[in-house]
């Protein structure tokens, strides 16, 4: 069997890579010299987008953001539920039985079949990339095959055709394979991504990688003049003194008994940042936990354009986290138990996934934003108009949740619990 490196245009913003093992990892020339770089297609006819499909996305990314906060509560937490799906994906078009069934639970899939989510992820990834002129998004695939083990033509060529995955055999025996990947991440992430592997085990198999990268800047931006020092109070009800932005306008705007939230655009408009702010009186565990895929739809739709000031925090973090028990939670657990997962539809050897690890990083400042995340997974052989109303005031000064959305689809990017901007 031959694995040729295809070319895909990436749509950056964040980055997934799934690893698959087999045999270790190592760095070989990975484009064979008389591989030509291309992307083989299934149909020249254009996907359509699947509204199902981006609803179970956004109804997995939520949770998933959720069990992450939970596992720690007192810290900043970035996720982009774009690469996790997207990864997670193409290892369940190479599960089967049980454990398709768990992933395709976990992944919100009900009453999907492999072609609609594969066309359908084809579909939203050619949309956010032609989105916005003014906008850096980018999306790429790549899969690293060990020359020396066996994965499934079929396999392959359907990661080719449906997410353009470029794809290379590696000499899995070379200690610089890890580096090889590793660069290929920082390239699509525009060097915000460093590394999403380390030392890889001598039995991997594969390392399936989606990368994406996100710079934007505001459609009204920021007067860096107006930005001061305020007071920001965190969780444990301590004082902190931080930057803040502020700027006045109209903007989409929604106000309860239970948060404030505010949306704010992107180049033309497109994608945008939504800031959600607790009551004073609540607290943010308490309003994460109403982040459910039908509680967010419903807000996004109430949203009314409405002048306001705001004042919002600078902020710039990176995040990382073991994605599995997340996952288990979800109900992956057997993905994840050697003996019981079932991958037959990529191998014909017995494996399971043994590493699934998260890296996102994003930036907030005067002139927009910019983000790239990362996710890892390793799969091992077993042995209505409102009326005029008055500004509203929206101090963003203690601990809140913020997203990069595809206004038109819904299509979540990045969702995050700011509970410190330091």
């Amino acid at each position: 069997m031959e694995y040729q490196w295809i070319s895909w245009a990436a749509i950056a913003g964040s980055l997934a890579v799934l690893s698959l093992g087999c045999a270790q990892l190592q760095a070989q020339p990975l484009v064979p010299a008389d591989s030509p770089n291309q992307l083989t297609q299934t149909s020249a006819v254009a996907p359509e987008m699947n509204t199902e499909l981006t609803q179970a996305q956004l109804a997995f990314g939520l949770a998933l953001f959720e069990q992450l906060r939970q596992e720690t509560p007192d810290q900043n937490v970035l996720v982009s539920p774009t690469s996790a799906a997207l990864a997670l994906a193409m290892a369940y078009n190479g599960a089967g039985g049980e454990t398709q069934a768990a992933i395709a639970n976990a992944l919100s899939l009900h009453g999907l079949t492999i072609e609609q989510v594969n066309r359908g992820n084809q579909a939203l990834t050619q949309h956010l990339a032609q989105l916005d002129p003014e906008v850096a998004l980018a999306i790429a695939n790549s899969l690293w095959v060990n020359e020396q083990l066996p994965v499934r033509a079929d396999y392959i060529e359907r990661m080719q055709a449906a997410y353009g995955a470029e794809v290379a055999a590696l000499d899995f025996g070379r200690p610089t394979a890890a580096d090889r990947i590793n660069n290929w991440v920082k390239e699509q992430t525009r060097d915000r991504i460093p590394t999403i592997v380390d030392q890889l085990p001598p039995d991997q198999l594969l390392v399936l990688v989606n990368a994406v990268y996100f710079k934007g800047a505001w459609s009204e931006a920021f007067d860096s003049a107006r930005t001061a020092e305020r007071s920001f109070t965190l969780d444990s009800g301590e004082r902190i003194q931080h930057p803040l932005m502020a700027q006045s306008g109209d903007y989409r705007y929604l106000e309860t008994d239970q948060f404030q939230a505010v949306s704010l655009p992107y180049g033309n408009g497109s994608l945008s940042l939504e800031v959600l702010l607790p009551a004073p009186n609540t607290n943010l565990a308490e309003f994460s936990a109403q982040l459910t895929a039908e509680n967010w739809q419903s807000w996004m739709n109430q949203m009314r354009s409405r002048p306001g000031n705001l004042q919002l925090p600078k902020f710039q973090f990176e995040y990382e986290a073991d994605l599995i028990p997340a996952l288990q939670a979800l109900g992956m657990g057997i993905a994840f138990t050697e003996g019981q997962a079932d991958f037959s539809g990529l191998t014909d050897l017995e494996a399971f996934i043994n590493q699934v690890r998260h890296k996102t990083f994003i930036e907030v400042n005067e002139a927009g934003t910019e983000a790239a995340a990362s996710t890892a997974i390793g799969i091992m052989p077993t042995s209505m108009p409102m009326p005029p109303a008055d500004p509203f005031e929206m101090v963003v000064d203690r601990p809140f949740v913020a997203a990069i959305r595809d206004r038109d689809t819904g299509a979540l990017l990045f969702v995050g619990a700011i509970v410190d901007p330091r």
